[in-house]
């Protein structure tokens, strides 16, 4: 699809200069919306002009947050050799920002406990009606951060043209990313080929052998992802449920049963830890990243993610919780 550039400047900047124009790549359909781009000196695209956050630990420097490319996480960016664009934006493999800080207030190495798997697959599926978005961060237990990233907007089969473009204005467009999903959203059954031929090159499975993942798992906020979600888009899409999906861990499921404390969903998790959200709740890009922040949080306290669900193979609506207490 080709695209237009059109130019554009951090919020910082545009209050103390005129005459600047926004900038962002649009597809043929978004250029409706391009009367609306002269005034955005004054208007804000509430994604694209998130201030990158800073801190200091003990007089260094630490990584700051800045939102992903999601240009760059479709492998669709072109403005790699642009320095206000990487000033503005990370194109990273979505590692968590503050190592260092995080670093220094981590506990005798004893208390980490040994895990069952080499990495966790964490997965936060974006849109109801439909999957809308498709992000999974790749966690490395050892490492103890996020190594590499999957990230695909969903384009919906089932839906008219129409009210693909209603859902999605009421869904990315408060966040100023409805262009770059009309630019980049392909249909559920090429995101789950490229997202197998993604884990092939990770050795996390083998399309020629199927069955379970390799040494690695799932993790979600909720059941309703893999349990729920997958299956019916499955269905709509007239795709094969993969075998894959036969297991996974709820950490809301592991966050009651080690702390005792129970939390009903992300933010409440990181309300307990007191950890701060990063980026946008419900993009789902964002939303996978601080799911590993308190992962890895958890990790740190001793916490054992074990599986926490597993489907009955005589009957895939059937799941089997591997645990009493459960949110």
């Amino acid at each position: 699809m080709a695209l237009t550039r059109v130019h554009t400047f951090p919020a910082n900047m545009l209050k103390n200069m005129t005459n600047l124009v926004h900038f962002e790549y649009v597809s043929a359909e978004c250029r409706r919306k391009m009367k609306l781009i002269a005034s955005f000196h004054s208007q804000e695209s509430t994604y694209s002009h998130i201030e990158p956050t800073k801190s200091q630990h003990q007089g260094k420097k630490v990584k700051r947050w800045k939102p992903m490319c999601l240009y760059y996480t479709h492998g669709m960016c072109t403005k790699g050799d642009d320095f206000a664009h990487l000033e503005t934006f990370n194109h990273n493999k979505c590692e968590l920002e503050d190592d260092l800080e995080w670093k220094s207030q981590r506990k005798e190495i004893g208390k980490v406990r040994e895990q069952k798997f080499d990495y966790f697959l964490v997965l936060d599926l974006e849109g109801k009606v439909e999957i809308l978005e498709f992000p999974v961060l790749l966690f490395d237990v050892k490492s103890m951060n996020v190594v590499d990233f999957f990230h695909r907007f969903v384009r919906p089969s089932k839906m008219s043209e129409s009210r693909i473009n209603e859902y999605i204005e009421g869904k990315y467009g408060k966040l100023g990313v409805d262009g770059v999903w009309h630019d980049t959203a392909i249909p559920f059954e090429e995101v789950i080929q490229q997202f197998e031929n993604w884990m092939e090159s990770h050795q996390l499975w083998r399309k020629g052998s199927g069955g379970p993942l390799s040494k690695s798992a799932f993790v979600t906020c909720g059941n309703w992802d893999v349990k729920t979600k997958i299956p019916d888009q499955c269905k709509l899409s007239m795709v094969n449920l993969p075998s894959y999906f036969m297991e996974w861990i709820n950490l809301k499921d592991i966050f009651l049963n080690f702390y005792k404390r129970r939390a009903p969903g992300m933010l409440s998790m990181m309300r307990e830890l007191q950890m701060p959200m990063l980026g946008s709740h419900h993009l789902g890009i964002d939303d996978t990243r601080n799911l590993s922040r308190v992962l890895r949080h958890m990790l740190n306290d001793g916490a054992l993610l074990e599986i926490t669900a597993r489907r009955n193979r005589e009957s895939f609506s059937k799941v089997m919780y591997q645990f009493t207490n459960r949110v």
